[in-house]
């Protein structure tokens, strides 16, 4: 992929914009506000273009015929919508992809979008940060969780507190005294650095470590990582926004005893009226009295799902006071997310970065089936099938000519899933997991590609 247009200059723009401008992709942006134009021209190499999305021009000045992927993700949907149908006019063979929320473009508006304009993605960030929540509660204990191969390979962020039993331990010692626990850890996050960690990497206090594994044994590595397997039954949403309805409906439909605090009266009427069993109370969510009252201290798991980052930041820590409920908070400002742990707030959720990683699969090369941004930018983890004239076909592992920074984390072939050794070869058809740097997505790309166009 060679040229990319993106319609909107916003925090999903800019991420994306920046990532791929970091990869020598072509980048053109367009967007109507000069201000946020002037940031990616002085601080990305991009071609930025002041105008409107929905603008047949602007999009042939963009040189939208010679692209090979058009995103449309402005805060309009309508702007969205309108400027994928032009460029499908423009570009018939362009990837499409449209950023839409609002819940009247979905179910049947949704297909008849996709079937009539060809819309080759329709992306709702709150419903890839409702999936993200869902996991989340899926697994214990666990910073971030990741999915491949339909479920079946679970990628788990597992912070290593000062009372772990393998700080000072070295990666090799870990696996040793696993006993053939079959799992690898793929990545540790240190204060700002990012390590791919050899055999003889030391752990310390506070590492925030990626464990990939098989979903059959997860109980087991968990339980060896010294996580307590705690089931959520009593949940407490705190913002009763599109994000928090969405969310309360989903886990609703999970059997989960839902409580939303909303501090607006008539929404609450309207949540009321719309969710089944789901206890809707008026009041504000900062309100540690309030809190109280409602029982958060016999909740297993309190979500602060504002649209107001620092709102949900401050429940998040006035709901930890009570030393019992796990917490997950919405954070949307991709310049707060490094900083949540050093506050102590591990988990959470972003709608913008959800649909991120959604993108990131048609940016990619090869048939990439899925796509995970960990912690930032740096890393990605790619799920990939192996097609039979790619370059990682047909040879060991220790042959193939990845930069450092690129691991293969797991082979997924005939419903076994395989943690691999330097000797291990591709087959044709294996789904294979890969993690790499942003150093090492080019070589990726490069060893993904067939002959044959995609």
């Amino acid at each position: 992929m060679k040229r990319v247009v993106i319609v909107g200059a916003g925090e999903v723009g800019y991420y994306i914009a920046r990532r791929l401008a970091a990869e020598n992709k072509e980048v053109i942006v367009i967007d109507r506000n000069p201000d946020v134009l002037n940031r990616c021209e002085n601080l990305l190499d991009v071609q930025p273009i002041l105008g409107s999305g929905n603008d047949p021009q602007i999009l042939l000045e963009s040189g939208v015929k010679e692209a090979d992927l058009f995103l449309a993700v402005t805060n309009s949907d309508e702007t969205n919508i309108i400027s994928s149908f032009f460029a499908g006019v423009l570009a018939p063979e362009v990837v499409k992809l449209a950023r839409i929320r609002s819940e009247m473009y979905h179910g049947i508006s949704r297909e008849i979008l996709s079937r009539e304009l060809k819309i080759d993605m329709i992306i709702n960030p709150e419903e890839e940060a409702v999936k993200t929540v869902t996991r989340l509660l899926s697994v214990p204990d666990a910073e971030d969780v990741g999915e491949f191969a339909g479920g079946r390979i679970k990628l788990l962020g597992l912070r290593i507190d000062q009372c772990s039993p393998f700080v000072g331990r070295t990666i090799a010692d870990i696996r040793a005294a696993s006993g053939g626990l079959p799992f690898i850890i793929g990545v540790i996050f240190r204060d700002e650095c990012t390590i791919i960690p050899t055999g003889g990497d030391i752990i310390r206090e506070n590492d925030l470590i990626y464990v990939a594994c098989e979903r059959g044994i997860l109980r087991e590595v968990l339980g060896f990582f010294r996580c307590a397997p705690r089931d959520a039954k009593n949940i407490m949403i705190i913002g009763g926004g599109r994000f928090g309805l969405k969310l309360a409906h989903t886990l609703e439909s999970k059997n989960y005893g839902v409580k939303i605090v909303e501090k607006d009266l008539r929404r609450c009427e309207e949540l009321s009226a719309v969710l089944n069993r789901a206890v809707v109370i008026n009041g504000d969510g900062t309100d540690w009295d309030l809190l109280l009252e409602e029982n958060i201290h016999h909740m297993d798991v309190v979500i602060s799902a504002t649209g107001d980052d620092g709102t949900n930041i401050l429940c998040s820590l006035l709901a930890k006071k009570t030393g019992e409920a796990r917490t997950i908070t919405r954070v949307n400002r991709f310049a707060y997310i490094p900083m949540m742990s050093a506050v102590g707030l591990g988990n959470i959720v972003s709608s913008r970065l959800a649909a991120i990683n959604t993108i990131l699969q048609f940016v990619r090369r090869g048939r990439v089936v899925s796509a995970i941004a960990l912690k930032g930018e740096n890393v990605e983890v790619l799920e990939v099938v192996a097609e039979a004239k790619s370059g990682i076909i047909g040879k060991p592992l220790k042959d193939i000519k990845f930069p450092r920074g690129v691991l293969i984390l797991c082979v997924f072939r005939e419903d076994q899933t395989h943690i691999p050794t330097g000797d291990t070869v591709i087959e044709p058809g294996d789904r294979v997991v890969i993690l790499t740097t942003r150093q090492g997505i080019s070589a990726v790309e490069r060893e993904l590609m067939v002959k044959m166009k995609r």
